[in-house]
């Protein structure tokens, strides 16, 4: 009897781990990895109130910015307003548009400019003339033959050997492109005033050696209001919760 009480006392004091009841087996210490501080989410771009007034030269295509700003500023209709190349710096110096799609060169004293896209040289002409022979145009292609030159212009070449017409410069490019069409001569425009005035009785053709004509938004520097910095924003593709930084 006194084996097997010495026996049942040994065992109760030395039984295995796993079959102790009544403890959970204590977890080991999981290491804690502290995350990152969140960073702040960018600051939408505020809601512009009042009309917002676009000049936009011939050729200009603001469509895919303006659906945008339709879109983002329910509350500030956008009025577009045509501008004549002549005419552009002087709309935005007297104040008749908040900001512009202007056709560089542009006297850039107290403006912003953001250049936005370039575009190729293109000659007009009148589908019958000999002109259209070739695909593409050199300079010394146009040698002989009359270079009409509106008074609009967009671009202003100084091309060799071209005549000058006998006639007083059309006041419109649009007049210079029913001349032209009448068999008098060649205009030289960038590719979207050709497309503008794309006819039947025309033909145009890319001038090699010409440069490119840049078209850039614009505004006076000292009336940057919100609505400018609103469709600046647009402009460079910021999205509609981006900061302006």
């Amino acid at each position: 009897m006194a084996n097997g009480r010495k026996h049942a006392a040994g065992g109760r004091g030395k039984l295995p781990r796993k079959a102790r009841v009544g403890r959970a087996p204590t977890p080991a210490r999981a290491s804690v990895k502290r995350s990152a501080k969140p960073t702040a989410s960018p600051a939408p771009t505020p809601e512009v109130i009042g009309l917002f007034r676009l000049g936009v030269i011939p050729g200009a295509t603001p469509g895919k910015w303006i659906d945008a700003w339709k879109e983002r500023m329910p509350r500030a209709p956008l009025e577009l307003i045509a501008l004549d190349v002549a005419a552009q710096r002087a709309a935005l110096d007297d104040g008749r548009v908040d900001a512009a799609l202007v056709r560089v060169p542009i006297s850039a004293e107290g403006l912003h400019l953001i250049s936005l896209y370039d575009e190729v040289a293109v000659v007009v002409t009148s589908i019958d003339s000999s002109l259209t022979v070739a695909e593409e145009l050199e300079i010394s292609d146009l040698a002989g033959e009359v270079y009409v030159v509106p008074e609009d212009a967009a671009l202003r070449l100084d091309i060799p050997g071209v005549k000058a017409p006998r006639f007083a410069p059309p006041t419109t490019t649009e007049d210079a492109v029913a001349t032209v069409a009448a068999g008098v001569g060649f205009l030289v425009v960038p590719m979207s005033i050709a497309r503008l005035y794309q006819r039947k009785d025309l033909a145009s053709r890319p001038l090699r050696g010409a440069g490119t004509s840049t078209v850039a938004l614009a505004w006076p520097a000292e009336r940057t209001t919100a609505a400018v910095e609103a469709f600046v924003g647009i402009v460079r593709g910021r999205t509609a919760n981006s900061s302006r930084a």
